[in-house]
């Protein structure tokens, strides 16, 4: 029998997906294991001792930390060894990714180093190109810098002012303009830089030696947070680039920056998972030594529902994080197996899964602010102190809704890329909407319930789908060519999308636990997966209400009113007592221990 097509990206939406189907944090091989936990250790041993210093931009810190990163080879994990990295897959440099995004500013100098630092040059550059470069950046020899953001060109990075012009002897690129907010700025040595080419309409890539002549950088930036990280503006004054220095093709660099946010969106969801469990862990600590009334206060109710709730978020979007990359994967190691080389494929991998990428970088992002939040609100007011890492975390963590495209801005990306992969026919949006349809005008079923694990869950899920195409099908019949500026009924069904994509990753993930260790094993995680379900259904049903009533007339509202009612209909669960459970569960280990599920059953 042949096998099942793999799936793409947005396909979430309309498909059923097995357990046995999807990757999972459980799955993770003792090589990737050993990864994981070199890339702690660093941060462990040499970046958390040293904060202070590097807050304070203290010089010559940074570059030395990703020097020692780069002799254990963490710099070029995603570089192929045939240029000096680890070659390795997908799934193991997210991994590598979560666990080094405990280490608040040099995370953000690393991870601006080896993705949107390095990738340009490896994914796009020509072997010239990638022969002279990529072996240094793999190594952290040459440290890199990403040049797209300028005062007036943020969301909007194609309007840039950013000129380039070519000499009279046709050997260079004549660069003027300025950026903006240029991470690793201060000792980069290598810049990509964005900039067009005469009239061009659209942006052109270029490599550029950051010690060329007419280059001047601002001071420091002073920042909310990640003080540590060098952020710089860049100006460019008759900076001369070897026209061999042009990276891609011409007119075609917005693409470049495209494809290259999408690396960076799913590799931020998966650092914010790493900094999230790391709040966990500071939160929990915290709850068991401070004392109030003569107890720890983790025995008091009001702190164990925000300890769960950070658990259950963190949980959950690892779960959809770890999913999309093994995802991703398959769909890069089929084009390399249909003859496409690595670089492109991975490009064009990563590129089918954008819509999963948005998903992820939003989810993720406002889950580690949940949890900084609260895990200052436990502190009290030692969380307000600076003295508490909490402190530095709640600062940190605020600009991860603003990287890689603010949350808004993903939001309506993430519906945008759905629709359009189903006007260019990638996937059949119509029928199953018009399936929805019909169901509205149907009679509900009354069966029995089934006695199946996870089978209540399934049909919850299911349902949420039909929810979000109910809601997103009607929109696209009703307003059309007009819908692209309804942002506020977007938003509503990008966040239908995204607690769908999660509470249905966090189930597949639990249900292959349960079949793999059996049901009595995984209470926890099944407290887990049902708290989760539970409030997403609550989130799902105010999301639809609210954009039906935004555009639905009142004869068509009361019925599909109903059909949202309908379609988030969950059975009742006593979600305080689940709480409580997962919440012990870390206050008795005195950490998150919800990482390596295999060890703790």
């Amino acid at each position: 029998m042949e096998s099942e097509k793999a799936i793409i990206g947005g396909e979430f939406l309309i498909r059923d997906v097995k357990c046995e189907d999807v990757f999972t944090p459980e799955d993770y091989s003792e090589e990737q294991k050993m990864i994981a936990q070199m890339c702690l250790d660093f941060i462990k041993t040499e970046v958390l001792p040293n904060l202070d210093r590097i807050d304070a931009l203290e010089e010559g810190l940074m570059p030395s930390l990703i020097d020692k990163a780069g002799e254990l080879g963490m710099v070029g994990m995603s570089v192929p060894e045939n240029y000096g990295g680890m070659g390795v897959d997908f799934p193991t440099s997210i991994l590598a990714t979560e666990y080094t995004g405990r280490g608040h500013s040099f995370s953000v100098a690393y991870g601006a180093h080896t993705g949107i630092g390095t990738l340009p040059i490896l994914y796009y550059g020509n072997e010239a190109q990638k022969q002279k470069y990529i072996p240094k950046l793999a190594t952290g020899e040459w440290k890199a810098a990403y040049c797209l953001t300028e005062p007036n060109a943020g969301s909007d990075a194609n309007s840039g002012k950013t000129k380039a012009k070519l000499s009279d002897d046709g050997k260079h690129y004549i660069i003027n303009g300025q950026k903006m907010w240029i991470t690793n700025g201060g000792f980069a040595d290598v810049f990509t830089v964005f900039a067009k080419i005469d009239d061009d309409k659209n942006l052109t890539a270029f490599i550029v030696d950051a010690n060329s002549e007419g280059i001047t950088l601002n001071p420091e930036e002073k920042k909310m947070g990640i003080k540590g990280s060098s952020t710089r503006q860049v100006f460019f004054n008759n900076v001369k680039v070897p026209v061999e220095n042009l990276l891609g093709e011409r007119d075609k660099g917005f693409k470049i920056a495209l494809n290259i946010l999408n690396i960076g969106r799913i590799k931020l969801g998966a650092g914010v998972v790493g900094a999230s469990k790391d709040t966990i862990n500071l939160s929990v600590q915290y709850a068991n030594e401070r004392e109030q009334f003569g107890r720890p206060i983790s025995k008091y109710g009001a702190i164990r529902h925000k300890i769960a709730e950070q658990i259950i978020k963190t949980f959950a979007v690892e779960s959809a994080t770890v999913r999309a990359a093994a995802d991703i994967d398959n769909a890069i190691q089929d084009l390399i197996k249909n003859g496409m080389e690595k670089e492109k494929a991975t490009l064009k991998g990563i590129e089918t899964f954008a819509p999963e990428c948005a998903i992820l970088k939003v989810v993720g992002s406002e889950c580690v602010d949940y949890c900084v939040d609260e895990g200052v609100q436990i502190h009290g007011g030692m969380g307000f102190s600076a003295e508490s890492r909490i402190e530095r975390a709640y600062r940190d963590s605020r600009i991860n809704r603003i990287f890689e495209g603010t949350n808004e801005i993903n939001r309506l990306l993430t519906v945008d890329m759905i629709l359009k992969k189903g006007m260019k026919g990638e996937l059949d949006l119509m029928t199953p909407a018009m399936a929805v349809a019909n169901d509205l005008m149907s009679i509900p079923d009354f069966e029995e319930p089934s006695t199946e694990l996870f089978a209540e869950e399934k049909k919850y899920v299911k349902n949420f789908k039909k929810a979000i195409l109910m809601v997103a099908g009607t929109a696209v019949q009703k307003l059309m060519m007009s819908l692209a500026k309804e942002e506020e009924i977007l938003m509503n069904a990008a966040d239908m999308i995204n607690d769908a994509y999660v509470a249905e990753s966090l189930l597949l993930r639990v249900e292959k636990m349960a079949k793999k260790y059996g049901e009595d094993k995984v209470g926890v995680y099944i407290d887990i997966v049902k708290t989760y379900i539970h409030d997403a259904a609550d989130r799902i049903h105010k999301a639809g209400k609210e954009a039906l009533m935004a555009f639905v007339t009142e004869d068509e509202l009361k019925m599909m009113l109903m059909g949202m009612r309908r379609f988030t209909k969950v059975a009742t669960f006593n979600t305080k007592e689940a709480r409580q459970r997962i919440a012990l569960k870390a206050i008795e280990k005195n950490e998150y221990c919800f990482s390596d599920a295999i060890n703790q059953i």
